[in-house]
């Protein structure tokens, strides 16, 4: 590792450089903005062998992926499995009373490639601590299902824990969960700085998952939830400094446990120039598009629903569906056929991965359906393009329209996200107005240079380097960003 240059281990769990999307493309805007600083990537995924989705920059100069659900390999070495358990027994019994773990004799106790969850299980004490958290919580369903819960949790948990992080000056998770877990073992073990992103908030998306989720009953569900709040406890005890990229979400981290004087608001940021400079050129019609990948969390199908009933008043409209198909090809079917049932398949394209600049080009309005979000470039790109937004209220975009009632819509409201189009079709004059008033806006709070300087000093003083030639201002010179969002 040079000693002249900063090396940052980005730790990220499903997603950047095997998945494309808004927090993929971040990383990747952050990597290749800071060609002084080599990054190493640290990536957590479901299974062995994905395909890489990025040309990966020169100063990424290490990459290791963890296959979270890898059987595990029993250690040759005689450990201590006694003292893990009765660490691990502490560390639940903390949690358990709502606090946040002391993680310091777990991880003294493992050894990093000893995963001992299966010797642990065995003993008395683990035993008899899991049949009396069954009896509290779950008597009403058999016990082999509370225990295969439990125990497919906690598996997950040490396969992580029992990793050896790679070597880094400085420790930076884009989420909590497994990846923000990781960093908490990699500092504690390497005392090495821990920096917390988060686009999203990764618990409140996990629960949203498992309410929907039909194979879990009981109190499986309360396991995989308190297994997700508490790995957010944890990462945010651990972390020297939690960014979030508006007030709400600050807020929300600092009723988790994060400590106040920890968290701080940088709003994300886009290539002004690069979006700035797209020429319109209008198609006959209007145009409707989603740009976004077809998944659930998108909710592309109340998009469809809207199509069905703006069509049925807007004749010559056309809707476009921007994004890749094959991150859930089972519910990329159904809107498929979703479409063919609602006979939108002559003016309703699935466009695929394409260059967003092409759409933005030609479109009358973007829609984000999305049931839970962050803040999504998307919205920000199309304001720069002269392409205004109809979404709905989650996460920080109301903030980002404004909090203006005619573009926004609560989740799965069909009729109003139909109507903001519709109006927005039928004022022409009005919407130049409110388009060039977003453009300024975007210009003048969410350029993307900004955000990458803003990283940089970031990084070196977390990691307590020099400041590099060029830059300004301290770290908590940002903190006046939480008066801005």
């Amino acid at each position: 590792m040079s000693a002249d240059r900063l090396r940052v281990c980005l730790l990220l769990e499903g997603t950047y450089p095997f998945i494309t999307g808004g927090v993929s493309s971040w990383v990747h805007e952050i990597i290749t903005g800071l060609p002084d600083i080599d990054f190493v990537l640290y990536t957590i995924s479901p299974s062995k062998n994905q395909t890489v989705r990025y040309s990966l920059p020169p100063n990424v100069v290490g990459h290791k992926d963890v296959v979270i659900t890898e059987p595990h390999r029993p250690s040759k070495t005689k450990r201590d499995v006694g003292g893990f358990v009765e660490s691990a027994l502490k560390m639940h019994y903390q949690t358990g009373t709502g606090g946040a773990s002391d993680l310091s004799g777990l991880f003294s106790s493992m050894v990093p490639g000893w995963n001992p969850l299966r010797e642990a299980i065995l003993s008395n004490r683990a035993w008899s601590y899991i049949v009396q958290q069954y009896s509290l919580h779950n008597p009403m369903y058999p016990f082999a299902d509370y225990f295969w819960a439990w125990r497919s949790s906690h598996e997950m948990m040490f396969t992580i824990i029992s990793e050896k992080a790679p070597e880094a000056d400085l420790y930076h998770a884009v989420s909590t969960g497994y990846a923000g877990l990781a960093a908490s073992a990699a500092k504690m073990r390497t005392k090495k700085p821990f920096m917390l992103t988060e686009h999203g908030l990764y618990h409140k998306e996990r629960e949203m998952e498992i309410r929907k989720a039909s194979y879990l009953r009981g109190y499986q569900r309360d396991i995989w939830n308190n297994t997700y709040a508490g790995m957010s406890r944890i990462a945010y005890k651990s972390a020297d400094l939690i960014i979030s990229l508006f007030e709400f979400n600050r807020r929300k981290q600092i009723e988790l446990g994060a400590t106040k004087e920890k968290t701080i608001v940088v709003p994300n940021g886009i290539d002004v120039e690069r979006f700035s400079s797209i020429v319109r050129k209008k198609r006959p019609g209007f145009s409707v598009g989603l740009i976004g990948r077809v998944v659930p969390i998108k909710d592309i199908r109340t998009f469809i629903a809207m199509c069905r009933v703006v069509a049925d008043t807007l004749p010559d409209a056309r809707f476009y569906c921007i994004g890749p198909e094959d991150e859930d090809p089972t519910y990329y079917e159904e809107c498929r056929a979703m479409v063919e049932m609602l006979k939108l398949s002559e003016v309703f394209t699935f466009t695929g991965r394409q260059d967003v600049r092409d759409y933005y080009a030609f479109l009358d309005v973007i829609l984000l359906t999305s049931v839970r979000e962050a803040q999504p470039l998307v919205i920000l790109e199309g304001y720069l393009s002269g392409v205004p937004t109809v979404a709905t209220r989650v996460g920080n975009i109301p903030e980002m329209i404004g909090d203006d009632d005619r573009f926004l819509a609560f989740p799965k409201d069909v009729a109003k996200l139909a109507s903001s189009v519709i109006y927005i079709h039928d004022h022409p004059d009005v919407m130049a107005g409110i388009n060039e008033a977003n453009r300024r806006k975007v210009i003048d709070s969410y350029n993307r240079a900004s955000l990458i300087d803003t990283y940089r000093r970031m990084y070196n003083d977390v990691a307590g380097k020099d400041q590099v030639p060029g830059t300004t201002d301290d770290v908590e010179e940002l903190e006046s960003a939480e008066e801005a969002n």
